[in-house]
């Protein structure tokens, strides 16, 4: 009996002995496919991390370009304020010299007045029959300084408060009654610009192209021809803006509108890449 049991145990030994082996064998296969597996896993991991650092860097790139349009526009701004309140303020100063001058100058008054009736008769329904009609059912009013004066300080205070269309309506007003005052170009300069704030650039370019006709030698001149060109690119008339910016360069050379209309001008280049 003991002799038939070891002799079992000796032929059970192989065989035991080769399963042993065979799952080692299977163990260390496992082992070296989760290796492999790990490998890959890693290598997946480290392209991963590599696209999103290129991502990264992408973004960075795409912040940093709106950073600097966004100063671009800030400082744009900025000088568009700074000027206009210089313009305010030399305007403010110059109306009211010119409104005291007037009011000392029996002259000047009678000739505001004869310039008015000479006006009334040019055939210009814009600038001439509304202003006669409007003297006419108003008296002496036409050719009293103090009330144009008081007339014209109530436009510029709207606009001056950002009241544009306060302005535009009170500019306009000042125009048909006082065609031809000293403060006539300022005027139409003026109700231009209130038109352009609120984005109406149609009515805001003939504004200014009134201004530019009617007042070519106007110290507002070159500022009107600025602005056109401004208008012009608003509504889309790129040909039209760039010839007319070139103008301010060329006919008002050393000015705050050339250098504006240079920088435009450069800016505009730039955009076409040409």
């Amino acid at each position: 009996m003991a002799g038939a049991v070891a002799s079992a145990m000796l032929f059970a030994f192989p065989a035991f002995a080769q399963d042993s082996r065979l799952s080692l064998a299977d163990r260390v296969a496992r082992l070296e496919q989760q290796a492999q597996n790990k490998d890959q896993s890693g290598t997946g991991m480290v392209n991963q991390m590599q696209q999103l650092q290129a991502q990264v860097q992408q973004l960075q790139g795409q912040v940093e370009e709106l950073q600097h349009q966004l100063q671009t526009l800030d400082d744009k701004n900025k000088a568009q304020y700074t000027d206009l309140d210089a313009r305010l303020g030399r305007l403010e100063g110059g109306a009211a010299g010119a409104g005291a001058a007037a009011g000392n100058n029996p002259q000047a008054q009678a000739g505001g007045q004869a310039a008015a009736a000479t006006a009334a008769g040019s055939g210009n329904p814009a600038t001439a029959a509304q202003p006669a009609a409007k003297a006419g059912n108003n008296g002496t009013a036409a050719g009293d300084p103090a009330a144009a004066q008081a007339a014209y300080d109530v436009a510029f205070k709207a606009i001056r408060a950002g009241n544009y269309v306060e302005a535009s309506r009170e500019f306009r007003s000042f125009i048909q009654q006082y065609p031809n005052h000293a403060l006539a170009p300022n005027a139409w300069y003026w109700l231009g610009e209130s038109y352009y704030a609120t984005t109406n650039y149609p009515v805001a370019l003939e504004s200014f192209q009134q201004l530019l006709s009617q007042f070519p030698q106007s110290d507002k001149a070159a500022d009107a021809l600025l602005k056109v060109g401004y208008s012009q690119l608003e509504l889309k008339q790129t040909a039209a803006a760039k010839a007319t910016l070139a103008q301010v360069t060329a006919k008002y050379p050393g000015s705050k509108a050339a250098s504006l209309a240079q920088e435009r001008l450069q800016r505009l280049q730039l955009q076409s890449g040409n």
